[in-house]
């Protein structure tokens, strides 16, 4: 048995192991990078983020093109291109990972292409290489997979998940999606833009249950709007292959349904990427979520062990992904890490109305006792998101009454994942209100409709 020693030991190649990666290297001489994944890249980039969007934006130009005589255009005819529209993916995704997979190659790292799991509370043994790698320090960084809840016959359906929707090269006729999620709305409205036939069933009484009930009711009425069979508040009884495609029967209020359709899509979550890692072996413990359990500078139970993104959580974004890939090295290797402030996070959904959020949720802020001030402002009465024809949705900020500083803010409408940039700036510098309103908001642009807001905040704090 080969027996080699670093300083750091990264397991996973994905954003977060990678930031990792990175920030050790500015003072370890010996840093290596274990990833057994059959394509290098990490999630985001390969399954996840880039290919998601840019397939979401072309179905929001097929969209747009098809809605044309909103617009006084005449446009005969708008249709998709499965094939050209899965290589156009495949090649936005090639250029994210080719320059990935450079860094990951690059001296700077010793890169191990082999599966990793603990043999003690510092030493790994790689699965195919007859080699264990010691180390002063490990960062987890695996990502996660889709998870198979226990409805009875989904285990073996044979269920699409969203890498297989990523790749479809043939628009599919019907298809009923399991799950209510980021993954499971977005990929809903996607697949209802091209033309399929979509039934979404959600088992919480509303979609996108980490949102608030008035972002999530937007979508709703959104997706209804387009065509979409949404069912909230439902109880899956079971999933059944047929000849001609798929049934699922569940409980909607207090009747039974059964619905039918060509293809299945299970978007009902997913779960930490550490099969086969043996945790115990190293006395990593996990949380019932099954994610590892960390502190504030995202070490495990077992101090030589960090973890960053999907594998420890909470929450499953790159960006955050990234921070705490940086917090954990920069801790592991003796330096100053303040831990990642989830107090300043950001959030979106890329559906048509977007959600994005910046600060702390208003719940939450309640929650914590504080005395609110807050303010919205609808997009119907907007006038650049009128001209634009994006009426749905809204902007609201929040303030704390105590410090008259802006703690949080959602936008849900028009091009959100951009707009909320503004909130998330002001929430992080702490700003006032009445500062922001400092600002020249240009007329007439969909950022502007942040004024409003902030308007009625600074009024009512300075009453």
């Amino acid at each position: 048995m080969i027996e080699e020693h670093f300083d750091f030991v990264v397991i996973g190649g994905g954003s977060g192991g990678y930031a990792a990666a990175r920030t050790a290297r500015e003072v370890c001489g010996r840093v290596a990078i274990i990833d057994g994944a059959d394509e290098l890249g990490g999630l985001c980039i390969l399954r996840g983020c880039m290919p998601s969007k840019t397939l979401i934006y072309s179905a929001e130009v097929l969209h747009l093109a098809r809605e044309g005589s909103r617009f006084g255009l005449n446009i005969p005819e708008a249709t998709v291109d499965m094939p050209a529209l899965r290589e156009r993916k495949r090649r936005m995704v090639a250029e994210f990972r080719d320059y990935r997979v450079g860094q990951l190659e690059s001296e700077r790292f010793t890169l191990f292409r082999d599966k990793a799991s603990f043999v003690g509370d510092n030493r790994v043994r790689l699965a195919s290489a007859g080699r264990e790698i010691t180390a002063d320090r490990f960062v987890i960084a695996t990502g996660s997979v889709p998870q198979v809840p226990p409805v009875k016959g989904l285990a073996e359906a044979g269920a699409w998940t969203s890498d297989d929707v990523l790749e479809l090269d043939f628009l599919p006729e019907s298809v009923i999606v399991l799950g209510g999620g980021v993954v499971a709305c977005e990929l809903s409205q996607y697949l209802r833009r091209l033309g399929s036939k979509v039934i979404q069933i959600q088992r919480s009484p509303r979609i996108l249950k980490e949102i608030s009930p008035e972002s999530a009711a937007v979508i709703e009425d959104a997706f209804r709007a387009e065509g979409i069979e949404l069912y909230t508040g439902t109880q899956l009884q079971s999933v059944t292959r047929t000849p001609d495609g798929y049934e699922v029967a569940f409980s909607h209020g207090d009747k039974p349904v059964t619905a039918k359709a060509a293809h299945l899509f299970n978007a009902l979550g997913r779960r930490p990427a550490v099969d086969g890692m043996d945790l115990e072996a190293a006395e990593i413990e996990t949380e019932r979520s099954g994610q590892i359990r960390v502190n504030t500078h995202q070490q495990t139970s077992n101090p030589r062990v960090y973890a960053a993104g999907d594998v420890c959580g909470p929450y499953e974004i790159v960006h955050l992904a990234i921070m705490q890939g940086e917090v954990a090295a920069r801790h592991a290797t003796g330096r100053t890490a303040d831990p990642v402030d989830y107090d300043t996070r950001t959030s979106v959904v890329f559906t048509d109305p977007q959600i994005a959020e910046a600060g702390i949720p208003l719940t939450e802020a309640r929650e914590r006792g504080m005395d609110l001030a807050v303010a919205d402002y609808p997009f119907d009465d907007h006038g650049k998101s009128i001209v634009m024809e994006a009426r749905r949705g809204f902007v609201r900020a929040w303030a704390d009454k105590a410090t008259g500083r802006l703690v949080g803010a959602a936008c849900v409408g028009k091009d959100g994942g951009e707009l909320i940039h503004a909130m998330a700036v002001a929430v992080a510098l702490q700003a006032t209100p009445a500062a922001l309103l400092k600002t020249h908001w240009y007329h007439p642009t969909l950022s502007e409709i942040w004024s409003y807001p902030l308007e009625d905040l600074a009024e009512e704090l300075n009453s």
